[in-house]
């Protein structure tokens, strides 16, 4: 959600880092995020739970990469 609600602000996401615990927004404004961006008119349970750990897992991944660390990203700005 953290992702999603500043990537829907054109918030730039380069200098963010997902911190677990340090959620901030109302548990009705996630859902509706997470509704927004599923891929789905109507989502599942299942599907929106689905999403959110593909999506996890994606940016946990992004976050570890050397291509998105602040050293490449001063040198190849938006890669």
């Amino acid at each position: 959600y953290q992702y999603l609600s500043r990537y829907k602000r054109k918030e730039n996401l380069d200098q963010f880092t997902f911190h677990p615990g340090n959620f901030k927004g109302a548990e009705k404004e996630c859902l509706a995020c997470l509704m927004e961006f599923c891929g789905r008119r109507d989502p599942s349970w299942t599907e929106l739970s689905n999403f959110t750990h593909f999506l996890d897992f994606q940016l946990r991944k992004c976050e570890q990469s050397v291509f998105c660390s602040s050293v490449v990203g001063q040198e190849f700005h938006g890669f």
